[in-house]
């Protein structure tokens, strides 16, 4: 394909419901197909919602409150809403990438659930280093979620918010060649707006492939349920969501702020005249002069060895 149409999935879930989300999404999914979309990008962590109460509340409160209810609706593997997800994605023709509260075991993730146009599930990657308040909620994720996902639109590169801000992480997406490059992000966060149209459009330039960064929505009814700071901390509406083609020009911004989809077209055929010139992971890598190892070994909790050992 040279040239296709992408969508960012700009909207707020049903907060901490799963199902209604889930149908919420299945929609929009639907739309997006409907629109000629080969892919489309949902918020971070948008299954079942953000833990915004962690900026908001006291973390005791929040412990006995919010994190009971995300752990309850948090999202396992396998489970039906994934099967759902999977369903109409297949339905549709499009790649999805879902930002979600991934659930295994004891403990939460963030994490990005990367599902082909046939339905099937490639990877669901985890937010390698939860930023500040998140380390209230989610465990870290691994080395093996530092790679690309062959899709039916080519190759897919993820990374979640703040992840941006570490050049390694980057790096280690990009020279694996990814042609779309995901930035998932919340939305609400009026102070973050700079920080994440500068990281989106360096990072086309850095990697010379097109960017899909996608923030949620946030609702004033959910900022009056936590009440107290958080009509101070956030802002309603709040999205800005962005389509950056290589070398950092926006194609599409989110113009309302509210929820949207956001609908480009991108044509392949700009990433070879970036190359030209700047190719990061080719005649302008100097890999034998700098050079960036990635453990992509996933921790075990125990090491079994035969008796005698």
């Amino acid at each position: 394909m040279s040239v296709i149409k992408v969508a960012a999935a700009q909207f707020a879930p049903v907060y901490l419901d799963r199902d209604a989300t889930t149908a919420k999404a299945e929609r929009i999914i639907a739309e997006a197909g409907a629109a000629g979309a080969k892919l489309v990008v949902f918020p971070e962590t948008f299954l079942p919602a953000y833990p915004y109460w962690t900026l908001a509340i006291d973390p005791f409160h929040a412990r006995q409150t919010y994190y009971p209810r995300l752990f309850d609706q948090s999202v396992e593997l396998g489970s039906e809403t994934t099967r759902r997800l999977q369903e109409a994605s297949r339905n549709a023709g499009v790649v999805v990438v879902m930002g979600l509260t991934e659930r295994e075991g004891g403990t939460l993730y963030n994490s990005q659930l990367v599902i082909d146009a046939d339905g099937k599930i490639l990877g669901c990657r985890r937010k390698l280093m939860p930023t500040h308040h998140e380390r209230m909620s989610y465990g870290f994720g691994s080395g093996e979620d530092l790679k690309v996902y062959d899709t039916a639109i080519g190759k897919l590169g993820a990374l979640v918010c703040f992840e941006h801000s570490n050049p390694l992480f980057r790096y280690a997406i990009q020279a694996q060649g990814e042609v779309i490059h995901i930035a998932n992000w919340p939305g609400g966060l009026p102070w973050t707006d700079d920080i994440i149209d500068a990281s989106v459009r360096q990072y086309a330039f850095e990697a010379q492939c097109f960017v899909v960064s996608v923030t949620s929505a946030l609702s004033q009814a959910f900022i009056d349920e936590l009440g107290g700071k958080a009509a101070e901390i956030f802002k309603a509406g709040g999205g800005v969501s962005s389509i950056i083609a290589p070398g950092g020009r926006v194609i599409a911004r989110s113009e309302t702020g509210g929820e949207e989809l956001l609908v480009a077209e991108l044509d392949f055929a700009e990433i070879g005249r970036w190359k030209q010139m700047v190719d990061s992971f080719g005649h302008y890598a100097r890999s034998d002069v700098v050079r960036l190892h990635v453990n992509t070994a996933k921790p075990a909790a125990i090491s079994m060895s035969p008796a005698g050992f």
